[in-house]
């Protein structure tokens, strides 16, 4: 029987958000109904709801989330009713990089997540007053009481650790911790570069603080980031307001360079001064994503040494393994998660997209 739930929509692009009572399709076989208690605010959310991508509006985001299955459709195994859940991406499980542990890059991600809006046979998941409402957003939708959630988008998770502690795995954070581990693997002695101390930023500084990096570079325009990615494990930063971002690099790493950078602006420019600041045979893995079409200039003999610049979406993170992996590492007090969250109530999400656009929020959560 279908359920009626408060949901946030973005009526259209460029809108804020509004809190809707809005009607939950019957469970398919391969979906469950998720009571939410807590989901993370991502750049990516506010970007659709911006109108910068094509999903289509009104809708329902949110892809961050975290809850207690309520009801499961008839051909789900992996969880039950009560079991404690966290909500990440999901993918069609049949093609090639699906069976090869490669679901971020599914050959249908594109649709199943950011852009389509619908199950993969069109069908809708949300409506209000009878009309279709974009929604299967990453699978979940999950900026509502509660959401109708794809068997692939589950993740099972330990009941002892507060949900509200754990809900940004299921994007930022692996992407930021999957950078690292999952892509650089970095070896004893490695110099690790960080462009960004946001959410993704500050969990691949994190990650490698967990790592035999030895050198762990954050790198910001703000302050007090630093001084957080510092007492996250960073061993050196550099204030890119202040100094010149090549130069304070080649001093730390007496002009030898960096073995692995992560990028996560999404500017254009940092990107090309993370390319000319590796090593040779280091990696740059790309994170943050500019606007559609955006190009980046290189030095194609720069690159003749070895280096290597590394698309990434997700962390490359195969969800089941990975991220009970991070929650029991949050359990056990060696990833600080805690450190970036601020919390708010769900019917305060207005307040939470302001904090974070102003930068005065790292990662917010949404508590319900």
């Amino acid at each position: 029987m279908p359920i009626t739930t408060r949901a946030a929509v973005v009526e259209s692009g460029g809108a804020s958000f509004t809190l809707s009572d809005v009607t939950l399709d019957d469970p398919g076989p391969h979906e469950a109904v998720v009571r939410l208690v807590a989901t993370g605010l991502c750049h990516t959310d506010l970007g659709v709801a911006s109108g910068g991508l094509p999903f289509p509006l009104p809708g329902v985001l949110g892809h961050e989330g975290a809850g207690v299955v309520e009801a499961v459709g008839s051909a789900v195994t992996g969880v039950a009713p009560g079991d404690h859940v966290v909500l990440s991406f999901t993918s069609c499980g049949d093609c090639r990089n699906c069976d090869g542990g490669h679901p971020a890059y599914c050959a249908t991600w594109l649709p199943l997540n950011l852009l389509g809006g619908r199950r993969a046979d069109g069908s809708s998941t949300l409506s209000r007053d009878g009309e279709p409402l974009g929604g299967h957003f990453f699978g979940q939708s999950s900026f509502a009481e509660r959401a109708l959630v794809d068997e692939r988008s589950l993740v099972q998770v330990d009941p002892d650790v507060p949900l509200e502690s754990i809900a940004p795995l299921g994007c930022g954070v692996q992407t930021g911790v999957g950078a690292v581990w999952n892509v650089l693997k970095p070896v004893t002695g490695s110099t690790i570069v960080v462009l960004g101390a946001g959410a993704v930023g500050l969990s691949a500084v994190m990650a490698a603080a967990l790592t035999p990096a030895t050198t762990i570079v954050a790198v910001d325009r703000v302050g007090e980031r630093l001084a957080l990615a510092e007492e996250l494990g960073a061993t050196h930063t550099v204030d890119a307001a202040a100094e010149d971002l090549g130069e304070a690099l080649a001093r730390i790493t007496g002009g030898r360079g960096a073995d692995g950078v992560v990028e996560t602006t999404g500017n254009v420019t940092v990107l090309r001064q993370g390319v000319d600041a590796l090593a040779a045979r280091g990696t740059v893995v790309v994170v943050g994503a500019p606007p559609f079409g955006s190009e980046v200039s290189l030095d194609v003999n720069g690159l003749l040494g070895g280096k290597q610049v590394v698309g990434l979406t997700l962390g490359d993170a195969e969800t089941q393994s990975f991220i009970p992996a991070l929650v029991r590492l949050v359990k056990e007090g060696r990833l600080p998660l805690h450190r970036l969250i601020s919390t708010y109530p769900f019917a305060d999400i207005d307040q939470a997209v302001r904090d974070m656009s102003a930068g005065k929020a790292i990662k917010p959560v949404l508590t319900f």
